[in-house]
């Protein structure tokens, strides 16, 4: 009747005082996966969307990093967690033989018993848990539109403003700082303004995003990171840039997906820090 459910009846001088329900890592999964429309939202192909491993142990506590790595599996154990959700995941560097590196963190995942979960474009385009959703909130912009066409989707967001462009470097840089990083921006003429600005979280300066920008007529394009070129190709568009830090811009959709995990299912939640400095 209650599938892979786990019980835990706390006892108190031999009363029985509570019972805790433990989902098991497929349910938490199967609930992410319909709450971002992971089978909806087309993807790279090593960004594997969903549960990438699972475990036999029902989960006790949710634990939220940006990227797979050994930091952030050994942070998991350590705070007592066997839920992993990340942005970038377990095969986000392509293929790899299970040796070393790769072998030591299967092998510390299977013995604590740690399932991963991940979620890549479909958390960077959530209407309300979304990476851009949620950075224009910190930045204090309102989205009224879409951007950042990939394939039939759209990751980004976009909107109208009218504040200084150097006044929303700043609130970037503030927000990035707390993150452990450092933003980065194309020149900025003094007293210029931001009207019409756009927004794609991690690396969204690309050939596709500025040529996107230009056409829509975009004044600021705000994003994690990109490639040099994009910086001289902006000016020559009268584009500015905010390069906010492609770690810092994807802080948000892990920590938020966490959050409503844990109080959709009762666990306690933590967030795993460990900046790249990129």
């Amino acid at each position: 009747m209650w599938g892979n459910l786990a019980f835990s009846t706390q006892i108190f001088h031999g009363l029985e005082v509570g019972i805790v329900v433990m989902p098991a890592p497929e349910e938490l999964a199967s609930y992410a996966d319909q709450l971002l429309d992971s089978a909806g939202t087309p993807d790279y192909p090593n960004a594997l969307n969903g549960l990438q491993l699972t475990s036999r142990a029902p989960v006790k506590a949710i634990s939220a990093a940006v990227d797979f790595s050994t930091r952030t599996i050994e942070s998991t154990i350590e705070n007592g967690a066997n839920f992993l959700v990340v942005h970038h995941g377990m095969f986000w560097g392509g293929l790899e033989r299970l040796v070393d590196v790769s072998y030591r963190r299967l092998r510390l995942l299977i013995e604590h018993d740690v399932a991963v979960y991940s979620s890549h474009l479909p958390l960077d385009r959530h209407a309300s848990l979304g990476n851009n959703a949620l950075l224009a909130r910190e930045l204090g912009l309102e989205p009224t539109g879409s951007f950042a066409r990939h394939n039939d989707i759209f990751i980004g967001v976009s909107g109208s403003a009218n504040v200084e462009t150097e006044a929303l470097a700043q609130r970037a840089r503030k927000f990035a700082k707390k993150c452990g990083g450092e933003i980065r921006t194309t020149r900025i003429t003094p007293g210029r303004r931001t009207k019409r600005w756009a927004m794609c979280s991690g690396a969204g300066a690309s050939a596709d995003t500025l040529h996107e920008a230009v056409t829509a007529g975009f004044d600021t394009l705000i994003v994690g990171e990109g490639p040099h070129w994009t910086a001289v190709s902006a000016e020559e568009h009268d584009i500015t840039i905010i390069y906010a830090g492609h770690y810092a811009t994807e802080t948000f959709g892990v920590r938020a997906l966490a959050q409503h995990l844990s109080e959709k299912f009762n666990l306690p939640w933590s967030f795993v820090e460990a900046p790249t400095g990129l």
